[in-house]
């Protein structure tokens, strides 16, 4: 049985009466369909607030999907309007014009992953940073259940948030190892972060500009090798006469 045929059979229940468009446009069930991603085929979940989940094209979804949200699941065409910003989406890794449904997750969780999906495409952020971005400076582990937690990955890139030591850390999506994929997919080396990582490297400076920046930002990304120096922190930055960038923001 393919996974399409699989999944018509498993969508859950809907109150007595209540018809599937009917059910979708109130709220109560959600409309599925597949789409391609860097990591292959994905499940995309939709309801009258916008997107609500993306998760793993396999057997296992309608279940994870039905245990997280409570809500019936049938097969559906996402709205004309939406349909082409879904995979725009997913490509870029930011939900541009697309509608998302966050009301899975707390006023926190919201306001962190809006945060999170405006990280450039092949660039990282730590925890660290995040929380820092919240005005929640010591909120660092719940940034890494956030990242955990987020309902749409792909979309509000949670891969290219990364842990405070600069290590890659866990996906949700799959692993690890998708989400060395979806780095490398953007252009950047996971080795080459987790080098940077061994070595306590946490930022870079530029002799020339007098700038500090996270290793990833596009701007020291363009300095001449010659011109740019390791540093461990920004405090050793600052300490060296650097200046923060205005654009990566490092903390």
């Amino acid at each position: 049985m393919s996974i399409e045929s699989h999944l018509q059979h498993l969508v859950g229940e809907l109150p007595d009466g209540l018809a599937e468009g009917v059910a979708l446009g109130a709220g109560l069930a959600d409309g599925y369909d597949l789409y391609e991603s860097p990591l292959g085929k994905v499940w995309v979940t939709f309801n009258v607030e916008g997107v609500s989940s993306v998760d793993l094209a396999d057997e296992a979804f309608p279940e994870r999907f039905i245990e997280r949200f409570g809500r019936a699941l049938f097969r559906a065409e996402a709205p004309t309007a939406w349909e082409r910003h879904i995979s725009s989406a997913i490509e870029a890794g930011k939900p541009g014009k697309l509608p998302i449904d966050l009301r899975s997750v707390t006023p926190f969780q919201e306001e962190v992953l809006r945060v999170a999906s405006g990280i450039p495409r092949g660039e990282v952020r730590p925890y660290a940073w995040l929380a820092h971005e919240v005005a929640r400076p010591g909120a660092v582990r719940a940034v890494g259940s956030t990242m955990a937690r987020n309902p749409v990955p792909l979309i509000i890139p949670c891969h290219r948030v990364v842990r405070s030591d600069g290590r890659i850390g866990a996906y949700s999506l799959g692993g690890a190892h998708n989400k060395h994929e979806l780095l490398a997919h953007e252009g950047l080396e996971p080795e080459w972060l987790e080098t940077l990582a061994s070595r306590h490297v946490r930022v870079q400076g530029n002799k020339t500009t007098g700038i500090f920046c996270h290793p990833t930002c596009h701007r020291i990304r363009r300095s001449k090798t010659e011109n740019v120096v390791d540093l461990s922190s920004a405090a050793a930055a600052r300490a060296g006469g650097f200046r923060a960038c205005e654009v990566c923001r490092p903390v």
